[in-house]
């Protein structure tokens, strides 16, 4: 147990770091304002998941937003995980009605609050956060997907599975987008 909790101790302010720049992206996919901004947040997932020595790109389809899909295999013959969250945000509404600025991370007692910190840019984190403490000596295959429209019904998500059916291909599903 000394050991994960030292892990942990190790692993959790990159994860914080990462939690913050993701916050700090207005990834709203209900605004065509801000389509800018969710290709961003999709680079910046892309970029996190690369550095953990996953094969990560961004994909879309005609008429999507811009997803993530990162994958690092297993063994010869091993399961694969597929782990699902989305970068994308609910819009901020009236800045006034914050007590803080919505897109900048702040901490008030034991909690964060910003636009996006738990729906779902921690569900993000939280994946790569377990992944750093498991290692690279995995004993499965491990897909990412992280998609960019769940906020707006992901209309493009049925294309999407069609299209990149291959990639996508798991024994388990792994899903951080539940209640807070």
């Amino acid at each position: 147990m000394t050991d994960l909790r030292a892990r942990l101790a190790d692993v959790l302010p990159g994860v914080r770091r990462d939690l913050d720049t993701l916050i700090r992206i207005q990834s709203v996919s209900a605004d065509p304002e801000r389509a800018g901004e969710v290709r961003r947040s999709a680079e910046t997932v892309r970029e996190l998941f690369a550095a953990e020595g996953f094969d990560a790109q961004v994909l879309s389809v005609a008429g999507g937003a811009p997803a993530v899909v990162a994958r690092k295999p297993g063994p010869d013959g091993a399961p694969t995980v597929l782990l699902y969250a989305h970068h994308d945000v609910q819009p901020e509404g009236d800045p006034a009605d914050w007590t803080s600025p919505p897109w900048e991370p702040t901490e008030r007692g034991d909690r964060l609050y910003a636009r996006g910190a738990a729906d779902d840019k921690a569900g993000i984190v939280t994946h790569l956060g377990a992944l750093r403490m498991l290692g690279d000596d995995l004993a499965v295959g491990v897909t990412v997907f992280v998609e960019g429209e769940e906020e707006v019904g992901s209309e493009s998500l049925p294309a999407f599975l069609k299209e990149h059916r291959d990639l996508l291909e798991a024994d388990v599903i792994v899903i951080a987008d539940s209640g807070n």
